[in-house]
């Protein structure tokens, strides 16, 4: 299924989950702060960026180099969960335009994915706690790769799946890292960053939108 058969036009499209679709970027900090505070340390921004869009092991063994920590990231993923699993409980919600962007590609038979960093039952459990779970054709986790972003692997296996060359995938970002991961997939990337990561680089990006709700991109898409 295609949004448009013009030259050039995506046929599919890739969102990434956190920060992108649900407003998860939004809680991690709360969730690294705690970690550390119980550590004595604090969660700064340039820590926040050295983690942000890497897959879970890579990004609490970033933050135990960072501060020397003695801790194992098995023990540090323990407690992430039970920090973020109450949390979630109360602050989990879609992003601005996630839902109405996903209506409007249905509509036009576009078939959609999420290739994100996260675990997949984390990823199945948030989807399917904001009933996202069935608009996507199918999710691509951390356990579905060898490399994390920002190597492409995970972009790559996307338009792989959908049968559709690279440069006919839509990925759509809110950071950094993952931008450079659909870039060197070849992709069409559209960057749509949210609070923290809009001090981000998204140099190459096709588009940098400002929400999902964002008119360009619907253009972009051929929604308009």
């Amino acid at each position: 299924m295609s949004l448009s058969d013009d030259a050039g036009r995506p046929v599919a499209v890739a969102f990434d989950l956190d920060g992108l679709l649900v407003n998860t970027e939004e809680i991690y900090p709360d969730v690294g702060a705690e970690l550390l505070r119980r550590r004595g340390r604090t969660f700064d921004d340039d820590l926040l960026d050295a983690m942000m869009g890497r897959p879970q092991p890579v990004a609490l063994a970033t933050m135990i180099r960072w501060h020397g920590l003695t801790d194992s990231v098995e023990t540090l993923a323990r407690e992430t969960r039970e920090i973020f699993v109450g949390l979630l409980d109360t602050r989990l919600a879609a992003m601005p335009g996630a839902v109405a962007l996903l209506d409007r590609l249905a509509t036009a038979g576009v078939a959609c994915c999420v290739a994100t960093s996260s675990g997949p039952d984390y990823a199945h459990d948030v989807l399917g706690r904001l009933a996202l779970a069935d608009r996507f054709a199918f999710v691509l986790t951390a356990h579905d790769v060898v490399n994390g972003k920002p190597d492409p692997e995970v972009y790559r296996l996307a338009a792989a799946r959908f049968g559709v060359p690279a440069a006919r995938l839509a990925v759509l970002e809110d950071s950094q890292i993952g931008c450079r991961a659909g870039m060197a997939a070849g992709a069409l990337v559209v960057a749509v960053p949210a609070g923290h990561s809009r001090r981000h680089d998204f140099t190459g990006v096709h588009l940098v939108a400002g929400s999902l709700a964002d008119p360009r991109l619907h253009g972009l898409l051929g929604l308009d």
